[in-house]
């Protein structure tokens, strides 16, 4: 039962980074794809029945955790208790951003929010790479299983370390990026005219940045965390998800030649998705790695709850999620095609 709610919390997060990641990704592009006011708000028409329902699906990760293993989601919210802020302000500044942008006709009204909705994009992109890095790198994680952590250091990545070092900023730029090509692809199959045709272009140009800096990543990471790549090495379904996310990432470049915008989409959430996926598969069943003394680490089997609690919790996922998945598929139904610029006064 611990496996299966480690694999669950892995596959709400992982839906998470897909579904969150593309509208992040156009948030970035925002001002790079978009000139114009009508440009921009069909962007912000193209993500707008998805934005706000994409990240629930970090609110039931987080339920999720709660419920299976509070002890990694109690020192976790302490730890990262200044970062998670961070976290808030920026989705708070993007939801502002997206809706009060249309409620003054003035171009230094909108100019600002589209700003903010781009930085916040931004960081939102930089803060969740840092979080991931600091996952796979650890942390200083104490004998009663809480830490603290700084801003930063020395930038070694050694002990003493901080939230920041070469590590976690290097996945924070790689985390970046990937989800711009995540979003420059869905934008791409959602638009037309300029926007597409910019779209277009910067995914090409953003997944060749990402085939630049996933190998360095990738040995960089098994250098830093030999466990992982001995797991990789010896677990098959990692290697079946790191196949996976190999195909995803050709199918981008595969077809957006061929002009097949959804495919190319669907591609790139196989490259998010596996990656993820397979970091998850590498991992356990580490949760919060102690940099200090492994023994000290929060897995899922020290961390869990009881597994009566885990049983009854299975029945209502089982309830919720399906509801969930059918929510989605309704709504990209209902919106299917490509997305047009709204008028004044409305919505987006």
């Amino acid at each position: 039962m611990v496996e299966v709610w480690y694999g669950i919390i892995a596959l709400m997060l992982t839906l998470y980074v897909v579904m969150d990641g593309f509208d992040l990704g156009a948030g970035a592009l925002h001002l790079l794809v978009a000139h114009t006011n009508d440009e921009r708000r069909q962007v912000l028409s193209a993500i707008g029945p998805y934005w706000d329902a994409n990240e629930v699906w970090l609110i039931a990760a987080g339920g999720a955790l709660f419920v299976a293993f509070p002890a990694v989601l109690a020192s976790g919210l302490s730890g990262f208790y200044f970062a998670l802020f961070l976290v808030l302000w920026c989705l708070i500044l993007r939801g502002v951003a997206i809706e009060f942008r249309g409620h003054v006709q003035n171009d230094l009204w909108r100019e600002f929010w589209d700003r903010g909705f781009s930085a916040g994009s931004i960081l939102l992109g930089i803060f969740f790479g840092v979080a991931l890095g600091n996952l796979l790198r650890g942390v200083p994680l104490e004998s009663s299983g809480w830490f603290a952590l700084t801003l930063f250091t020395d930038f070694s990545a050694r002990p003493p370390i901080g939230i920041l070092d070469w590590y976690t900023i290097l996945v924070a730029v790689f985390a970046l990026i990937a989800l711009m090509g995540h979003g420059a692809a869905f934008l791409a199959w959602k638009t037309a005219g300029a926007v597409h045709e910019r779209s277009t272009r910067l995914t090409w140009r953003l997944y060749l940045l990402i085939g630049a800096l996933w190998p360095v990543l990738t040995v960089v990471t098994s250098i830093m965390q030999p466990a992982m790549w001995h797991a990789f090495l010896s677990r098959p379904l990692a290697w079946l998800l790191g196949a996976g996310s190999l195909a995803g990432f050709s199918g981008v470049f595969v077809f957006t030649r061929r002009g097949r915008h959804l495919s190319a989409f669907l591609g790139s959430t196989a490259f998010l998705g596996g990656l993820m996926l397979a970091t998850a598969v590498c991992l356990f069943p580490v949760m919060l790695r102690s940099v200090d003394n492994a023994a000290l680490s929060l897995t899922a089997y020290n961390a869990s709850t009881d597994a009566r609690g885990l049983q009854i919790a299975l029945y209502w996922w089982a309830i919720g999620f399906p509801l969930a998945v059918l929510y989605f598929v309704v709504i990209f139904r209902l919106h299917r095609g490509k997305a047009t610029a709204a008028g004044e006064g409305e919505g987006y």
